[in-house]
């Protein structure tokens, strides 16, 4: 039978401005997503059923329908019966080392990479911009997962513009463990907090997404300017998450302080990422975090940025 490895990274924002509310219920939103090389490792192989089945050792990870990975197989399924008939079903393992929860788009890399695995499983051919409309029905940061780099994201974070690749700086990120934040309750309560600004009509919303291309942080991109790129990053949830969760606002006290060259919490949190010029600075960030909040409940990674997304590891017949 034939079966795929493949490598899911994560994905921190260096920007997100929600600029106001799409006609579809999205929020519209004017992000920079970056790939890292902290990953999750997905096999896939094909079934001897017409069963799809996802197993993963993680506790907080469901493995029922429930599961983003689940949903991109049945979509799969769903989008190529004629496929689905001649191949049958797939099995897919989730070797978990993306914190869950966190705001660094572990599902949506998980099924990024079940698209991609089960494109070549079922030796389907398709093309970057086919497998990325295929991951808009899954989640936001689905379609940004498959090819992964430097990107501009806006509409509801699925219209992908890449950007020059940014893989020179070193990322140390925290999370406390026992912690997660609920990406709807933030983006909720971001509406009820600021709604009264947003945006709404489409040309206004377009205008205000296009000017992301020529803000300073993406000359600061093009430019591989880390120390421009750490001053400018920009995350509006932080207004409402940082004042409910203490921890977090700590956290990113802590990480300003501790000599890297920016911080700032990714996406909807609660995971807390500071910016680096060299791994050495990056371990010093990190022993100063871990020395300054003996928290055991505090876990902190130290990765890298990366021109990829989903990669093949392995494939065996």
């Amino acid at each position: 039978m034939h079966s795929y490895s493949l490598i899911a990274p994560a994905k921190i924002n260096l920007y997100l401005e929600i600029i106001g509310d799409r006609p579809d219920g999205y929020h519209a939103l004017a992000m920079i997503l970056q790939s890292i090389n902290l990953a999750d490792q997905i096999n896939i192989r094909a079934a001897s059923t017409d069963t799809i089945r996802v197993r993963c050792e993680h506790p907080q990870v469901p493995t029922d329908k429930s599961n983003l990975a689940y949903k991109a197989a049945a979509l799969m399924a769903n989008r190529f019966p004629d496929a689905f008939a001649q191949y049958g079903g797939v099995e897919i393992t989730i070797n978990k080392q993306i914190p869950v929860a966190a705001g660094l788009a572990g599902g949506s890399t998980n099924a990024a990479a079940v698209l991609v695995g089960i494109d070549l499983l079922w030796e389907l051919g398709l093309t970057q911009s086919e497998l990325e409309e295929l991951a808009g029905q899954l989640g936001s940061d689905v379609p940004f997962c498959i090819a992964g780099g430097t990107a501009i994201a806006t509409g509801r974070g699925n219209e992908l513009s890449p950007l020059p690749n940014l893989d020179h700086l070193y990322v140390v990120l925290g999370k406390y463990r026992s912690l997660a934040v609920s990406t709807a309750w933030a983006y909720q309560t971001y509406r009820q907090q600021f709604g009264d600004s947003y945006l709404t009509d489409t040309q206004s919303l377009t205008s205000r997404a296009s000017a992301v291309h020529s803000g300073a942080i993406v000359k600061a991109i093009v430019h591989k300017d880390g120390v421009q790129i750490a001053e400018k990053l920009h995350n509006d949830l932080e207004r409402v998450v940082l004042p409910e969760y203490p921890q977090v606002a700590q956290l990113r006290q802590v990480f300003q302080e501790a000599g890297a060259l920016g911080a700032m919490m990714s996406g909807s949190g609660p995971t807390v990422f500071a910016l680096c010029e060299s791994h050495e600075q990056a371990q010093l960030a990190k022993q100063y975090v871990r020395t300054t909040i003996p928290d055991s409940d505090l876990e902190l990674w130290l990765a890298q940025t990366s021109s990829t997304g989903i990669q093949i590891a392995a494939s065996a017949k």
